[in-house]
């Protein structure tokens, strides 16, 4: 049995093998290779690997643990977890099933996006969500936002800070006065017509027949994680700005005792950086929880 079973092997379950591996655990990353930004060609606010391919970044950091000896590395994908603290099971596609003391769910999240003709394929290449991981390369050019609700005002005043902005509502939400305003007020444009597709790198062709060129675009996806496996474990889940993800305390357990949950499945705002300090908070609490 190993002190830990971990759930997804991205960036924060690494993060968290890590901290455990070097207390001497014995753990094992279950992972089926499906990075969230594995679209991206550079990831960008990671400090020390800005501008590096995140495929890299993750290769890298594989190979550093693969130097513990006691560290299990288990390309496979995770169906389903049973059991309690202390005698976890997590059965795999395999046919395989692995025990474990803890249990962590790094499982990462799903990206509902808009069904927009084109705009999927452009994921993570000139379709962003996050300005402080792309916004930069823009070098202030137009910048195009994508709502999907009534944050996307929010997202439009932020984004404007990247380039100039225009906010296609595309049906998602209709703004009043006072939001009209306040984009007026933040310079961001404001188009109503629907978007018909994406072309190009970033050109958006709306339904009226007009065709708009962008530097890039932004858009808010919903959210859920990854994999239901924690909650058919029974891991409560709670409602973000963004979607759902797994509930979890301070010490990044879930509702479930001995069950954890970290990275962009169990927090908000998402980045990497975000998600390797949220493992690595995981993979100490971990840790407490085997000792006290």
């Amino acid at each position: 049995m190993h002190d830990v079973v971990i759930i997804g092997g991205s960036y924060a379950g690494m993060a968290a093998a890590l901290q455990l591996l070097r207390a001497r655990r014995s753990v094992l990353v279950i992972d089926a290779g499906l990075r969230r930004n594995r679209f991206a060609s550079r990831s960008h606010g990671f400090l020390g690997q800005d501008g590096v391919d995140p495929a890299e970044i993750a290769r890298v950091a594989r190979s550093q643990l693969e130097a513990y000896p006691t560290l299990q590395w288990v390309e496979d994908t995770a169906l389903a977890a049973s059991g309690a603290k202390d005698g976890f099971a997590v059965a795999t596609a395999s046919g395989a099933v692995h025990h474990g003391r803890r249990l962590l769910f790094a499982t990462g999240v799903s990206d509902t996006l808009p069904a927009i003709d084109g705009l999927a394929e452009r994921w993570g290449r000139s379709v962003f969500h996050c300005p402080y991981c792309h916004g930069y390369e823009l070098e202030r050019g137009r910048i195009g936002v994508i709502a999907t609700g009534e944050g996307a005002l929010h997202q439009a005043r932020l984004v404007a800070e990247w380039g100039e902005v225009t906010l296609f509502t595309h049906g998602a939400f209709v703004p009043d006065a006072g939001a009209r305003a306040e984009l007026a007020v933040h310079g961001v444009a404001l188009e109503e017509v629907s978007i018909a597709r994406i072309e190009e790198t970033a050109l958006v062709v709306l339904e009226d027949g007009r065709r708009l060129d962008f530097a890039g675009l932004f858009t808010a996806p919903l959210n859920a994680p990854a994999t239901p496996i924690a909650q058919a474990l029974g891991c409560a889940l709670a409602e973000t700005p963004f979607g759902t993800q797994i509930r979890a305390d301070e010490a990044k357990e879930t509702s479930i005792p001995g069950a954890y949950a970290c990275g962009d499945a169990a927090r908000v705002p998402h980045s990497v950086s975000l998600a390797v300090a949220d493992g690595a908070w995981a993979g100490v609490n971990l840790h407490r929880s085997l000792v006290f």
